[in-house]
């Protein structure tokens, strides 16, 4: 079987074809680490995080690298402002990064580069194009010659012409061309930067990324992707750089992930709906947070909210009672019939679909209905009394097999005593603040954990069934 993919770059469906045979070069683009990352950072870390992991239950042997922008003006910006100095402010956010997309089960990447370690190849990509005349300096800035790229607009599908129409040389500006684009910033007072040819300065953000890809991955990599929003300009403008520097095609594939919403509107913080992944991960279990992401295919809009979030969490809760009826039926080592091979080659012809599914543009959404009806299934087999260890171990492993594809646990972590009483204490305090809907969350979760509580004059008690 072919696994087939978007390309945004011819706008159809391709079967993939790697440049190396078992192995894929895949480069994604990161965050600026100058915050907590909100939900539309997750949303890309979460999609190519499983299509990484799809690529190697297939058996290939992905090269992923995700990069940290660690300056720009935004990281400046929060410089000034918090009065610490860049480098400090953006390994605190790299940290967070790290510890908030890894309690949505995203894997770190094979390399994470970041702009600060990659200072040398960036100057030298940079005098490399002006070398070659796409580049050229104007007062201690280094722009990009938009025109000498004879592609240019090619991912977008846009023309040179229609983007000159909606381009304006600002008051002071030393371009030559309104679309031209900066590959080299002055320094300006006070400003962290690094000595170049062309004086003290730091990299635009496009040159960036075209630096970090050549670097870990050469000059044509697989796949290149990233959020939706990066298309135009971002990878536009990688393209035009390392085409024009390498004479060679940047990346065989482009992969963009679709914009989330927050009830139905744009996200931003002048709206006050501004969701950090950061608070999210306290409040909701990360599995659900992950299940939900996955159940609209990638490159589809989603909607987020309170409500469509906990609809998720109930319907992650029917895979896991499936599943860990399953699990009982195993320790409880009900042995009682043999292997029926009628339901071993069932559970097999969904592992099969599962696979078709993700072979056509990495569906995730129809992948996770074939885990209902895995589910339904498992069920149904389970309600006929008499069962097999063989049959019942198949159904597990094919829960497991897809759910680890899709980066999220059916498993339930049982809890230690200590956990317990916390949880108690907690409920305890909730109830005292009236936060009632706080402590019913608390019982229910300590329920679906065998955990019953017992509210007694003397203080709350609790037993395991």
């Amino acid at each position: 079987m072919t696994i087939k993919m978007y390309n945004s770059m011819t706008r159809q469906k391709e079967a993939f074809k790697p440049i190396e045979e078992g192995k894929i070069s895949m480069y994604v683009c990161g965050p600026t680490v100058y915050n907590y990352i909100h939900v539309g950072n997750a949303r890309p870390a979460i999609v190519f995080d499983t299509i990484r992991r799809y690529f190697e239950y297939r058996g290939y042997d992905v090269e992923y690298v995700l990069n940290f922008t660690d300056v720009d003006d935004k990281l400046i910006k929060a410089s000034k402002e918090l009065g610490e100095d860049v480098p400090a402010i953006a390994e605190r956010f790299i940290e967070a990064y790290k510890e908030d997309v890894g309690a949505l089960n995203v894997q770190e990447a094979v390399h994470h580069p970041r702009v600060t370690d990659t200072m040398d190849e960036i100057i030298d990509f940079i005098q490399g194009l002006i070398d070659k005349g796409y580049a050229y300096e104007a007062d201690g800035d280094v722009y990009f010659r938009t025109r000498s790229f004879d592609d240019y607009g090619k991912l977008s599908h846009q023309s040179v012409d229609e983007l000159q129409s909606g381009a304006r040389i600002q008051v002071g500006d030393k371009k030559e061309d309104p679309l031209d684009f900066a590959l080299w910033k002055d320094a300006k007072d006070g400003e962290i930067a690094w000595s170049s040819p062309w004086g003290s300065g730091r990299p635009g953000w496009h040159i960036e990324c075209s630096a970090m890809a050549k670097k870990h991955l050469g000059d044509t990599i697989d796949i290149h992707a990233g959020g939706q929003d990066l298309s135009f300009p971002h990878h536009e403008n990688e393209i035009a750089q390392s085409e024009c520097f390498n004479d060679q095609t940047f990346a065989n594939y482009w992969l963009h992930n679709g914009y989330i919403q927050i009830d139905n509107e744009k996200m931003s913080k002048s709206l006050g709906n501004f969701i950090l992944v950061h608070d999210l991960v306290r409040e909701h279990d990360p599995n659900v947070v992950r299940f939900f992401m996955l159940s609209v295919h990638y490159r589809n809009p989603i909607n987020f909210n309170d409500e469509l979030l906990a609809s998720a969490k109930r319907s992650f809760g029917r895979l896991k009672s499936a599943y860990d009826n399953l699990m009982h039926r195993k320790q409880a080592s009900m042995n009682l019939a043999d292997n029926d091979q009628a339901w071993t080659e069932q559970v097999d012809r969904h592992v099969n679909t599962f696979v078709q599914e993700m072979d056509d543009d990495f569906n995730t959404a129809n992948a996770i209905s074939v885990l209902f009806e895995l589910a339904k299934d498992a069920n149904i087999y389970l309600e006929q009394g008499q069962t097999s260890t063989e049959v019942i171990d198949r159904f597990i492993q094919a829960f497991d097999e897809i759910s680890g594809v899709l980066g999220f646990s059916l498993a339930t972590e049982e809890l230690l005593d200590a956990d317990i009483e916390s949880l108690i204490e907690e409920r305890k305090q909730a109830r005292q603040d009236r936060n009632f809907a706080r402590a019913d969350e608390i019982r229910d979760q300590l329920a679906d954990q065998g955990i019953i509580l017992e509210d007694t004059p003397q203080g709350t008690r609790w037993k395991r069934q």
